[in-house]
Protein backbone atom coordinates (compact mmCIF):
# COMPACT_ATOMS: atom_id res chain seq x y z
CA UNK A 1 0.00 0.00 0.00
CA UNK A 2 2.84 2.07 0.48
CA UNK A 3 0.90 4.92 2.52
CA UNK A 4 2.81 6.80 5.43
CA UNK A 5 -0.93 8.33 6.79
CA UNK A 6 -2.27 5.05 7.92
CA UNK A 7 -3.33 5.39 11.50
CA UNK A 8 -3.31 2.13 13.84
CA UNK A 9 -5.71 1.97 16.33
CA UNK A 10 -4.26 -0.31 18.56
CA UNK A 11 -6.51 -1.91 20.80
CA UNK A 12 -6.03 -3.60 24.54
CA UNK A 13 -8.75 -2.84 27.42
CA UNK A 14 -10.95 -0.50 25.29
CA UNK A 15 -12.95 -3.26 23.35
CA UNK A 16 -15.29 -0.42 22.14
CA UNK A 17 -15.88 1.92 20.38
CA UNK A 18 -18.38 4.48 22.15
CA UNK A 19 -15.93 7.07 23.72
CA UNK A 20 -12.98 5.79 22.19
CA UNK A 21 -10.70 8.63 22.69
CA UNK A 22 -7.68 6.33 20.81
CA UNK A 23 -10.05 5.59 17.62
CA UNK A 24 -11.41 9.30 17.12
CA UNK A 25 -8.55 10.31 17.50
CA UNK A 26 -7.00 8.27 14.60
CA UNK A 27 -10.39 9.24 12.66
CA UNK A 28 -10.30 12.42 12.68
CA UNK A 29 -6.65 12.77 11.02
CA UNK A 30 -8.50 11.75 7.78
CA UNK A 31 -6.82 9.14 7.03
CA UNK A 32 -7.17 5.15 6.63
CA UNK A 33 -7.88 3.29 9.95
CA UNK A 34 -5.42 0.52 11.20
CA UNK A 35 -7.97 -0.94 14.29
CA UNK A 36 -5.94 -3.99 15.35
CA UNK A 37 -6.25 -6.64 18.67
CA UNK A 38 -3.47 -8.63 19.25
CA UNK A 39 -3.33 -11.81 21.19
CA UNK A 40 -0.10 -11.92 22.64
CA UNK A 41 1.45 -15.18 24.18
CA UNK A 42 2.95 -13.32 27.05
CA UNK A 43 -0.29 -12.31 28.28
CA UNK A 44 -2.03 -15.45 27.46
CA UNK A 45 0.76 -17.67 29.42
CA UNK A 46 0.71 -15.27 32.23
CA UNK A 47 0.03 -16.84 35.47
CA UNK A 48 -2.84 -14.28 35.90
CA UNK A 49 -4.70 -15.58 32.91
CA UNK A 50 -7.00 -17.80 32.94
CA UNK A 51 -9.40 -19.08 29.90
CA UNK A 52 -12.19 -17.18 31.37
CA UNK A 53 -10.82 -13.85 30.56
CA UNK A 54 -9.97 -14.92 26.97
CA UNK A 55 -13.55 -15.64 26.34
CA UNK A 56 -14.08 -12.36 27.66
CA UNK A 57 -11.80 -10.68 25.18
CA UNK A 58 -13.15 -13.21 22.35
CA UNK A 59 -16.92 -12.20 22.70
CA UNK A 60 -15.91 -8.67 23.45
CA UNK A 61 -13.84 -8.74 19.71
CA UNK A 62 -16.90 -10.12 17.88
CA UNK A 63 -18.67 -7.10 18.67
CA UNK A 64 -15.98 -4.40 18.10
CA UNK A 65 -15.34 -6.49 14.94
CA UNK A 66 -18.96 -6.17 13.66
CA UNK A 67 -19.50 -2.24 14.48
CA UNK A 68 -15.68 -1.26 13.26
CA UNK A 69 -16.89 -3.05 10.18
CA UNK A 70 -20.11 -1.32 10.11
CA UNK A 71 -18.13 2.35 10.19
CA UNK A 72 -16.03 1.00 6.93
CA UNK A 73 -12.92 -0.32 8.68
CA UNK A 74 -13.05 -4.03 10.34
CA UNK A 75 -11.00 -5.19 13.29
CA UNK A 76 -7.28 -7.47 12.27
CA UNK A 77 -6.72 -9.73 14.60
CA UNK A 78 -3.50 -11.15 14.63
CA UNK A 79 -1.36 -13.55 17.42
CA UNK A 80 1.92 -12.41 18.15
CA UNK A 81 4.06 -10.14 20.46
CA UNK A 82 3.34 -6.63 19.59
CA UNK A 83 6.44 -5.24 18.30
CA UNK A 84 6.67 -8.47 15.87
CA UNK A 85 3.44 -7.86 14.57
CA UNK A 86 3.79 -4.39 13.61
CA UNK A 87 7.49 -5.11 12.22
CA UNK A 88 5.44 -6.72 9.37
CA UNK A 89 2.17 -4.96 9.26
CA UNK A 90 5.13 -2.22 8.76
CA UNK A 91 7.13 -3.60 6.23
CA UNK A 92 3.33 -4.67 4.15
CA UNK A 93 1.69 -1.51 5.13
CA UNK A 94 3.81 1.59 6.57
CA UNK A 95 1.71 3.53 8.73
CA UNK A 96 2.38 7.08 10.35
CA UNK A 97 0.98 6.91 13.89
CA UNK A 98 0.04 4.12 16.42
CA UNK A 99 -3.06 5.31 18.72
CA UNK A 100 -3.47 3.27 22.00
CA UNK A 101 -4.92 3.70 25.47
CA UNK A 102 -3.23 4.18 28.73
CA UNK A 103 -3.34 0.57 30.57
CA UNK A 104 -2.70 0.68 33.99
CA UNK A 105 -1.61 -3.03 34.00
CA UNK A 106 1.16 -6.05 35.56
CA UNK A 107 4.89 -5.19 34.68
CA UNK A 108 4.62 -7.52 31.66
CA UNK A 109 2.07 -4.82 29.69
CA UNK A 110 4.48 -1.87 31.56
CA UNK A 111 7.52 -3.66 29.65
CA UNK A 112 5.62 -4.16 26.62
CA UNK A 113 4.23 -0.80 26.06
CA UNK A 114 8.30 0.52 26.73
CA UNK A 115 8.80 -1.85 23.97
CA UNK A 116 6.41 -0.41 21.70
CA UNK A 117 7.44 2.84 22.53
CA UNK A 118 11.05 2.39 21.80
CA UNK A 119 9.94 0.09 18.44
CA UNK A 120 8.15 3.21 17.38
CA UNK A 121 10.70 6.03 18.19
CA UNK A 122 13.67 3.54 16.14
CA UNK A 123 11.03 3.92 13.05
CA UNK A 124 10.02 7.62 13.20
CA UNK A 125 6.52 5.80 13.94
CA UNK A 126 4.40 8.43 16.14
CA UNK A 127 3.28 6.67 19.37
CA UNK A 128 0.12 8.52 20.86
CA UNK A 129 -1.37 7.27 24.20
CA UNK A 130 -4.69 8.58 24.77
CA UNK A 131 -6.09 8.85 28.55
CA UNK A 132 -9.44 6.79 29.08
CA UNK A 133 -9.64 6.77 33.14
CA UNK A 134 -8.84 8.75 35.89
CA UNK A 135 -5.95 7.92 36.93
CA UNK A 136 -2.85 10.45 36.16
CA UNK A 137 0.40 8.88 34.27
CA UNK A 138 3.21 11.11 35.68
CA UNK A 139 1.42 12.42 38.50
CA UNK A 140 3.71 14.87 40.64
CA UNK A 141 1.32 15.19 43.57
CA UNK A 142 -2.04 13.99 44.90
CA UNK A 143 -2.90 17.22 46.43
CA UNK A 144 -4.70 17.84 42.82
CA UNK A 145 -5.56 14.24 41.77
CA UNK A 146 -9.15 14.54 42.82
CA UNK A 147 -9.48 17.90 40.52
CA UNK A 148 -7.63 16.68 38.03
CA UNK A 149 -9.58 13.35 38.02
CA UNK A 150 -13.62 15.34 37.67
CA UNK A 151 -11.67 17.39 34.56
CA UNK A 152 -11.19 14.65 32.87
CA UNK A 153 -14.91 13.01 33.28
CA UNK A 154 -16.36 16.27 32.80
CA UNK A 155 -15.22 16.31 29.24
CA UNK A 156 -17.65 15.11 26.11
CA UNK A 157 -17.89 11.79 25.20
CA UNK A 158 -16.39 11.18 22.11
CA UNK A 159 -18.71 10.41 19.07
CA UNK A 160 -18.96 6.76 17.31
CA UNK A 161 -17.47 7.04 14.21
CA UNK A 162 -19.72 6.68 11.18
CA UNK A 163 -17.53 6.71 8.37
CA UNK A 164 -14.29 5.29 8.89
CA UNK A 165 -11.32 4.67 6.21
CA UNK A 166 -10.24 1.55 5.74
CA UNK A 167 -6.69 0.54 5.62
CA UNK A 168 -7.41 -2.23 3.11
CA UNK A 169 -5.54 -4.77 5.62
CA UNK A 170 -6.66 -9.14 5.52
CA UNK A 171 -9.13 -8.58 9.18
CA UNK A 172 -7.61 -12.45 9.73
CA UNK A 173 -9.91 -15.22 11.73
CA UNK A 174 -10.70 -14.11 15.97
CA UNK A 175 -8.67 -17.48 16.65
CA UNK A 176 -10.48 -19.86 19.11
CA UNK A 177 -9.22 -20.53 22.72
CA UNK A 178 -7.94 -24.07 21.38
CA UNK A 179 -5.66 -22.13 18.68
CA UNK A 180 -4.82 -19.85 21.61
CA UNK A 181 -3.48 -22.65 23.20
CA UNK A 182 -6.18 -21.70 26.53
CA UNK A 183 -7.84 -24.16 28.34
CA UNK A 184 -11.70 -24.14 28.45
CA UNK A 185 -12.67 -23.25 32.09
CA UNK A 186 -16.06 -25.08 33.15
CA UNK A 187 -17.98 -22.12 34.64
CA UNK A 188 -21.79 -21.17 36.05
CA UNK A 189 -23.82 -17.85 35.53
CA UNK A 190 -20.85 -16.53 33.81
CA UNK A 191 -21.28 -12.68 32.60
CA UNK A 192 -20.86 -12.74 28.55
CA UNK A 193 -18.46 -9.74 26.90
CA UNK A 194 -18.79 -7.69 24.57
CA UNK A 195 -20.16 -3.94 24.02
CA UNK A 196 -23.79 -5.01 23.19
CA UNK A 197 -23.84 -6.88 26.64
CA UNK A 198 -22.09 -4.06 28.44
CA UNK A 199 -24.60 -0.97 26.94
CA UNK A 200 -27.15 -3.50 28.18
CA UNK A 201 -26.18 -4.64 31.86
CA UNK A 202 -25.58 -0.49 32.08
CA UNK A 203 -29.13 0.55 31.30
CA UNK A 204 -30.17 -2.45 33.44
CA UNK A 205 -28.38 -0.86 36.15
CA UNK A 206 -29.06 2.81 35.88
CA UNK A 207 -33.21 2.50 35.27
CA UNK A 208 -34.37 -0.93 37.03
CA UNK A 209 -31.73 -2.38 39.66
CA UNK A 210 -30.13 0.41 41.43
CA UNK A 211 -32.33 1.18 44.11
CA UNK A 212 -30.87 -0.02 47.45
CA UNK A 213 -27.35 -0.36 45.85
CA UNK A 214 -25.69 1.11 49.30
CA UNK A 215 -27.54 -1.87 51.26
CA UNK A 216 -27.34 -4.63 48.70
CA UNK A 217 -23.20 -4.41 47.88
CA UNK A 218 -21.74 -6.65 50.64
CA UNK A 219 -23.96 -9.24 51.09
CA UNK A 220 -23.31 -12.46 47.75
CA UNK A 221 -26.90 -12.59 47.51
CA UNK A 222 -28.67 -9.40 47.44
CA UNK A 223 -25.54 -7.94 45.47
CA UNK A 224 -25.94 -10.36 42.35
CA UNK A 225 -28.25 -8.12 40.63
CA UNK A 226 -28.20 -5.43 43.36
CA UNK A 227 -24.64 -4.63 42.77
CA UNK A 228 -23.80 -2.96 39.36
CA UNK A 229 -22.03 -5.92 37.62
CA UNK A 230 -20.58 -3.51 35.55
CA UNK A 231 -17.12 -4.47 36.68
CA UNK A 232 -16.04 -6.78 33.75
CA UNK A 233 -17.03 -4.15 31.43
CA UNK A 234 -14.83 -2.14 32.80
CA UNK A 235 -12.13 -3.93 33.24
CA UNK A 236 -12.32 -5.15 29.50
CA UNK A 237 -12.99 -1.29 27.89
CA UNK A 238 -16.38 -2.04 26.58
CA UNK A 239 -17.91 0.87 28.60
CA UNK A 240 -15.67 3.69 29.37
CA UNK A 241 -15.59 4.72 33.31
CA UNK A 242 -16.41 8.11 31.87
CA UNK A 243 -19.65 7.54 30.39
CA UNK A 244 -20.93 5.25 33.04
CA UNK A 245 -19.96 8.24 35.71
CA UNK A 246 -21.86 10.71 33.16
CA UNK A 247 -24.78 8.73 32.60
CA UNK A 248 -24.71 7.76 36.51
CA UNK A 249 -24.79 11.81 37.14
CA UNK A 250 -27.91 12.31 34.75
CA UNK A 251 -29.97 9.33 36.56
CA UNK A 252 -29.24 10.99 39.98
CA UNK A 253 -30.57 14.01 38.83
CA UNK A 254 -33.52 12.88 37.45
CA UNK A 255 -36.81 12.86 39.50
CA UNK A 256 -37.54 10.14 42.23
CA UNK A 257 -34.34 9.10 41.34
CA UNK A 258 -32.23 6.76 43.94
CA UNK A 259 -29.57 9.75 45.11
CA UNK A 260 -28.59 7.64 47.92
CA UNK A 261 -27.69 4.53 45.33
CA UNK A 262 -26.02 6.81 42.68
CA UNK A 263 -23.90 8.61 44.99
CA UNK A 264 -22.80 5.72 46.78
CA UNK A 265 -21.78 4.29 43.00
CA UNK A 266 -20.30 7.55 42.50
CA UNK A 267 -17.90 7.06 45.43
CA UNK A 268 -16.90 3.37 44.12
CA UNK A 269 -16.20 4.47 40.48
CA UNK A 270 -13.78 7.43 42.30
CA UNK A 271 -12.60 4.83 44.98
CA UNK A 272 -11.79 2.58 41.42
CA UNK A 273 -9.36 5.21 40.07
CA UNK A 274 -7.90 5.73 43.58
CA UNK A 275 -6.72 2.33 43.34
CA UNK A 276 -5.39 2.84 39.68
CA UNK A 277 -3.62 5.67 40.80
CA UNK A 278 -1.17 3.86 43.41
CA UNK A 279 -0.64 0.66 41.26
CA UNK A 280 0.29 3.95 38.61
CA UNK A 281 2.48 5.23 41.41
CA UNK A 282 4.06 2.23 42.49
CA UNK A 283 4.23 -0.85 39.86
CA UNK A 284 6.04 -2.91 41.85
CA UNK A 285 3.28 -3.87 44.12
CA UNK A 286 2.33 -6.68 41.78
CA UNK A 287 4.95 -8.23 43.11
CA UNK A 288 6.45 -6.45 46.73
CA UNK A 289 4.84 -4.37 49.34
CA UNK A 290 4.58 -1.06 49.12
CA UNK A 291 6.44 -0.33 52.28
CA UNK A 292 9.85 -2.39 51.93
CA UNK A 293 9.62 -3.41 55.82
CA UNK A 294 6.69 -5.65 55.14
CA UNK A 295 8.68 -8.10 52.60
CA UNK A 296 9.86 -11.38 53.78
CA UNK A 297 6.89 -11.08 56.73
CA UNK A 298 5.03 -14.15 55.56
CA UNK A 299 6.97 -17.12 53.92
CA UNK A 300 7.76 -16.91 50.02
CA UNK A 301 6.48 -20.47 50.04
CA UNK A 302 2.81 -20.93 51.23
CA UNK A 303 1.73 -24.10 53.45
CA UNK A 304 0.25 -26.92 50.69
CA UNK A 305 -2.58 -27.95 53.08
CA UNK A 306 -3.61 -24.39 54.24
CA UNK A 307 -3.30 -23.26 50.03
CA UNK A 308 -5.34 -26.41 49.23
CA UNK A 309 -7.85 -26.05 51.47
CA UNK A 310 -9.08 -22.51 50.57
CA UNK A 311 -8.42 -22.95 46.95
CA UNK A 312 -11.11 -25.61 47.37
CA UNK A 313 -13.48 -24.90 49.42
CA UNK A 314 -12.67 -26.81 52.78
CA UNK A 315 -11.60 -24.49 55.40
CA UNK A 316 -14.19 -25.29 57.76
CA UNK A 317 -15.54 -21.84 57.45
CA UNK A 318 -18.63 -21.87 55.60
CA UNK A 319 -19.04 -18.33 54.32
CA UNK A 320 -15.03 -18.17 53.44
CA UNK A 321 -15.41 -22.28 51.88
CA UNK A 322 -18.99 -20.55 49.93
CA UNK A 323 -17.05 -18.06 48.55
CA UNK A 324 -14.07 -19.56 47.00
CA UNK A 325 -16.27 -22.10 45.04
CA UNK A 326 -18.83 -19.44 43.85
CA UNK A 327 -15.80 -17.75 42.62
CA UNK A 328 -13.78 -20.13 41.23
CA UNK A 329 -17.21 -21.41 39.28
CA UNK A 330 -18.97 -17.71 38.22
CA UNK A 331 -15.83 -15.46 38.52
CA UNK A 332 -17.52 -12.58 40.71
CA UNK A 333 -18.46 -11.51 44.21
CA UNK A 334 -19.21 -8.36 46.08
CA UNK A 335 -16.16 -6.25 47.27
CA UNK A 336 -17.04 -7.63 50.59
CA UNK A 337 -16.61 -10.79 50.24
CA UNK A 338 -13.40 -10.62 48.14
CA UNK A 339 -11.91 -8.67 51.45
CA UNK A 340 -12.99 -11.50 53.48
CA UNK A 341 -11.40 -14.10 50.93
CA UNK A 342 -8.41 -12.17 50.99
CA UNK A 343 -8.29 -11.38 54.94
CA UNK A 344 -8.56 -15.17 55.91
CA UNK A 345 -5.89 -15.88 53.20
CA UNK A 346 -3.43 -13.42 54.87
CA UNK A 347 -4.02 -13.17 58.49
CA UNK A 348 -5.82 -16.86 59.68
CA UNK A 349 -4.21 -18.43 56.88
CA UNK A 350 -0.45 -16.58 56.67
CA UNK A 351 -0.44 -17.19 53.17
CA UNK A 352 1.90 -15.16 51.21
CA UNK A 353 -0.11 -12.24 49.35
CA UNK A 354 1.45 -12.95 46.36
CA UNK A 355 -0.11 -16.17 45.77
CA UNK A 356 -3.61 -15.37 47.18
CA UNK A 357 -3.07 -12.76 44.76
CA UNK A 358 -2.54 -14.16 42.07
CA UNK A 359 -5.60 -16.90 42.01
CA UNK A 360 -7.79 -14.67 42.85
CA UNK A 361 -6.62 -13.03 39.77
CA UNK A 362 -7.39 -16.07 37.80
CA UNK A 363 -10.98 -16.48 39.41
CA UNK A 364 -11.97 -12.57 39.04
CA UNK A 365 -14.00 -12.60 35.78
CA UNK A 366 -13.20 -8.96 36.08
CA UNK A 367 -9.37 -8.65 37.29
CA UNK A 368 -7.99 -5.58 36.97
CA UNK A 369 -4.65 -4.78 38.00
CA UNK A 370 -4.96 -1.19 39.36
CA UNK A 371 -7.48 -2.24 41.34
CA UNK A 372 -6.62 -5.72 42.36
CA UNK A 373 -2.84 -5.09 43.88
CA UNK A 374 -3.45 -2.31 45.54
CA UNK A 375 -6.74 -4.24 47.69
CA UNK A 376 -4.76 -7.38 47.82
CA UNK A 377 -2.08 -5.22 49.87
CA UNK A 378 -4.13 -3.48 51.25
CA UNK A 379 -6.39 -6.02 53.13
CA UNK A 380 -3.20 -8.44 53.37
CA UNK A 381 -1.93 -5.09 56.25
CA UNK A 382 1.59 -4.75 53.93
CA UNK A 383 1.32 -1.21 53.03
CA UNK A 384 2.60 0.86 55.84
CA UNK A 385 -0.39 3.37 56.21
CA UNK A 386 -3.51 1.29 56.17
CA UNK A 387 -5.79 0.31 59.00
CA UNK A 388 -5.60 -3.98 59.51
CA UNK A 389 -8.74 -5.05 58.15
CA UNK A 390 -9.96 -8.43 59.34
CA UNK A 391 -13.11 -10.15 58.59
CA UNK A 392 -14.70 -12.85 61.17
CA UNK A 393 -15.80 -15.17 58.37
CA UNK A 394 -18.55 -16.11 61.24
CA UNK A 395 -19.79 -12.65 61.51
CA UNK A 396 -19.99 -11.82 57.70
CA UNK A 397 -21.86 -15.23 57.18
CA UNK A 398 -24.58 -14.18 60.07
CA UNK A 399 -24.44 -10.47 58.78
CA UNK A 400 -24.18 -11.01 54.99
CA UNK A 401 -26.07 -14.11 54.30
CA UNK A 402 -28.46 -14.63 57.54
CA UNK A 403 -31.23 -17.63 55.75
CA UNK A 404 -28.46 -19.57 54.63
CA UNK A 405 -29.77 -19.69 51.04
CA UNK A 406 -25.67 -18.89 49.59
CA UNK A 407 -24.33 -21.17 51.86
CA UNK A 408 -26.38 -24.18 51.43
CA UNK A 409 -26.03 -23.28 48.13
CA UNK A 410 -22.23 -23.71 47.81
CA UNK A 411 -21.35 -25.55 50.59
CA UNK A 412 -24.19 -28.80 50.13
CA UNK A 413 -22.63 -30.81 52.73
CA UNK A 414 -24.43 -28.65 55.40
CA UNK A 415 -27.83 -28.56 53.91
CA UNK A 416 -29.28 -30.74 56.95
CA UNK A 417 -27.67 -28.35 59.33
CA UNK A 418 -29.64 -26.26 61.03
CA UNK A 419 -29.90 -22.24 59.89
CA UNK A 420 -28.83 -21.71 63.77
CA UNK A 421 -25.44 -23.70 63.72
CA UNK A 422 -24.74 -23.25 59.81
CA UNK A 423 -22.32 -20.50 60.73
CA UNK A 424 -20.78 -22.91 62.96
CA UNK A 425 -20.98 -26.26 61.62
CA UNK A 426 -18.16 -27.76 63.33
CA UNK A 427 -21.20 -27.72 67.11
CA UNK A 428 -22.98 -30.89 64.69
CA UNK A 429 -21.66 -33.94 64.80
CA UNK A 430 -20.08 -34.98 61.42
CA UNK A 431 -22.26 -37.37 60.26
CA UNK A 432 -24.81 -34.66 60.49
CA UNK A 433 -22.55 -32.42 58.11
CA UNK A 434 -21.15 -34.83 55.43
CA UNK A 435 -17.85 -34.95 56.49
CA UNK A 436 -17.52 -31.19 56.46
CA UNK A 437 -14.39 -30.08 57.85
CA UNK A 438 -13.71 -28.78 61.14
CA UNK A 439 -12.03 -25.27 61.59
CA UNK A 440 -8.15 -25.79 59.75
CA UNK A 441 -7.95 -22.90 62.27
CA UNK A 442 -8.70 -20.86 65.36
CA UNK A 443 -9.80 -17.87 63.81
CA UNK A 444 -8.75 -15.60 66.80
CA UNK A 445 -6.19 -17.11 67.82
CA UNK A 446 -4.71 -17.11 63.65
CA UNK A 447 -5.26 -13.46 63.86
CA UNK A 448 -4.36 -12.63 67.25
CA UNK A 449 -0.80 -13.78 66.08
CA UNK A 450 -1.02 -11.95 62.75
CA UNK A 451 -1.62 -8.80 64.13
CA UNK A 452 1.22 -9.19 66.56
CA UNK A 453 3.73 -9.99 63.75
CA UNK A 454 2.61 -6.97 61.68
CA UNK A 455 2.36 -4.65 64.46
CA UNK A 456 5.90 -5.26 65.14
CA UNK A 457 6.89 -4.59 62.10
CA UNK A 458 4.58 -1.23 61.88
CA UNK A 459 6.25 -0.24 65.91
CA UNK A 460 10.03 -0.54 63.57
CA UNK A 461 8.48 1.46 61.33
CA UNK A 462 6.86 3.94 63.21
CA UNK A 463 8.30 7.55 63.37
CA UNK A 464 10.26 6.55 60.63
CA UNK A 465 9.31 9.20 57.98
CA UNK A 466 8.05 6.32 55.74
CA UNK A 467 4.91 6.06 56.52
CA UNK A 468 4.21 10.12 56.12
CA UNK A 469 6.18 9.43 52.93
CA UNK A 470 3.45 7.09 51.88
CA UNK A 471 0.63 8.49 52.72
CA UNK A 472 1.97 11.93 50.97
CA UNK A 473 2.41 9.95 47.43
CA UNK A 474 -0.37 7.28 47.50
CA UNK A 475 -3.40 9.33 48.68
CA UNK A 476 -4.21 7.90 51.91
CA UNK A 477 -6.84 6.46 54.57
CA UNK A 478 -9.22 9.27 53.15
CA UNK A 479 -11.64 8.52 50.58
CA UNK A 480 -11.54 10.09 47.48
CA UNK A 481 -14.09 13.38 47.30
CA UNK A 482 -17.41 12.59 45.43
CA UNK A 483 -20.10 14.89 44.20
CA UNK A 484 -22.38 13.96 47.34
CA UNK A 485 -19.37 15.75 49.53
CA UNK A 486 -19.47 18.61 47.89
CA UNK A 487 -23.14 19.04 47.39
Amino acid sequence: MGRRDVQVVWFKRDLRIHDNVALGAAVDTGGPVLPIYIFEPSLLTHPHTAGRHVQLVRESLRDLRESLAAAGAPLIVRVGEVTDVFDELHRAHPFATVHSHEEFGVLTTWQRDEDVAQWCRQRSVQYLEHRQSGAVRGLASRDRWSKQRMQQFSLPLVPVPTAIRSSGVDPGPIPDLAELGVVVETMVDRQPGGEVSGRQVMRSWLTERSVGYERNLSSPVSGWNGCSRLSVHLALGTLSAREVHKRAEVRAGEPAAPRKSMFAFAERLAWRDHFTQKLEDAPFIEQRSLHPAFDGLRPDTPNDDALHALTHGRTGYPMVDAVARSLASTGWTTFRMRSMLTSFASYDLWLPWQTTGGILARWFADYDPGIHWPQIQMQSGVTGMNALRVYDPVKQQLDHDPTGVFVRRWVPELRDVPLDLLATPWLVAPEKRDEYPDPIVDHSAAVSQAKRRIGAVRQRIRGDGSTRELLERHGSRRPPPSRRRRQ
